[in-house]
C-alpha cells in the first residue's frame, strides 16, 4: 500500500546517507523525484541512480534565496510537489550548554531548523493550491531526549518536532499531514569529519550506549515511505521513532 505513483517527492540532504536511501525507495515507489543536496555532486550521482524520473537540485536549505529557487526548480520540472522530506541536517560537537560557541549552536539551529522550516514555508503554498501534501521531516531520538547528542542538536531536533505538530494541526483541514521519524544510530556519514568535545561525549556515552545498535539508511527510509504514503492517510503530527527499541529503554 505504499506506492507514491505518479507523484512529486523533494527530499534534501538526498546525496547520501538517509536522504539517498529515501530518494531510491521513493522513485522505486513510483514517484518523481527531486534529489537536493548542498553537494552538487552528490544531488547527481543519486539522481542519475534513479534515472529519468529524478532531477537533481543542488541547494543549501540554510539560505532563504537557495530555497526559493529549489521549489521553483521542483515546479518547473514536475508541475506540482506532493511529498516533502525534510531530512538535510548536520551533527553538533556533542558539547554541553556551558561549552558550546554561540557560533556553533546559531550554525546548527541555522540548518536543522531554520533550514526545515524554509523548505517547509517554502512548498506548503504549492500543496495549499494543489489541495493537500505530505511532509516527513526527519528528527531524531535527541528530539524527546536530552542526553542523545549536544546542547544545539539537541534543540534544533526538538525544534523539529515541536515544527512538525504545528504544521500539522495548522493545516490539517487542507489535506496536509506532517509526520516525523526519529532515527536512531543510522549508518550515515552525519558525522564525518567532526570533531567532538571531550566532556560531552563521556558525559552522553552512557544515554548513546543504549542505541548500540546501527540501523541502515533503508530502515530509515522504509518508515518515511510508510508516513509520505496513503497507506498513513490518517496519521498526522505522528513523531515515530525508528530506533529498534532505544526510546523505550
Amino acid at each position: 500500500m505504499s506506492t507514491l505513483d505518479n507523484r512529486v517527492a523533494l527530499i534534501t540532504g538526498a546525496g547520501s546517507g538517509i536522504g539517498r536511501a529515501m530518494a531510491l525507495a521513493f522513485a522505486k515507489a513510483g514517484a518523481r523525484v527531486v534529489v537536493c543536496d548542498i553537494d552538487r555532486e552528490r544531488a547527481e550521482q543519486t539522481a542519475g541512480e534513479i534515472g529519468q524520473t529524478a532531477i537533481a537540485v543542488p541547494a543549501d536549505i540554510a539560505d532563504e534565496t537557495s530555497v526559493t529557487a529549489l521549489a521553483e526548480a521542483a515546479i518547473d520540472a514536475y508541475g506540482r510537489i506532493d511529498v516533502l522530506c525534510n531530512n538535510a541536517g548536520i551533527m553538533d560537537s556533542m558539547a554541553l550548554p556551558a561549552d558550546i560557541t554561540p557560533a556553533q549552536w546559531e550554525r546548527v539551529l541555522r540548518i536543522n531548523l531554520t533550514g526545515t522550516f524554509l523548505v517547509t514555508h517554502a512548498v506548503l503554498p504549492h500543496m495549499l493550491g494543489q489541495g493537500g501534501g505530505s511532509i516527513v521531516n526527519t528528527a531524531s531520538e535527541a528530539g524527546i531526549r536530552g542526553g542523545a547528542a549536544g546542547a544545539a542538536y539537541t534543540a534544533s531536533k526538538h525544534g523539529v518536532v515541536g515544527l512538525t505538530r504545528s504544521v500539522a494541526w495548522a493545516y490539517a483541514k487542507d489535506g496536509i499531514r506532517c509526520n516525523a521519524i526519529l532515527p536512531g544510530p543510522t549508518m550515515t556519514n552525519i558525522a564525518t569529519g567532526a570533531s567532538f568535545d571531550p566532556t560531552g561525549a563521556a558525559r552522553l556515552g552512557p544515554v548513546l550506549a543504549l542505541g548500540e545498535r546501527l540501523a541502515q539508511p533503508e530502515q530509515m527510509a522504509d518508515a518515511a515511505l510508510f508516513l509520505a504514503s496513503d497507506a498513513a492517510s490518517f496519521v498526522n503530527g505522528a513523531i515515530v521513532p525508528v530506533d529498534g527499541g532505544w526510546s523505550a529503554a
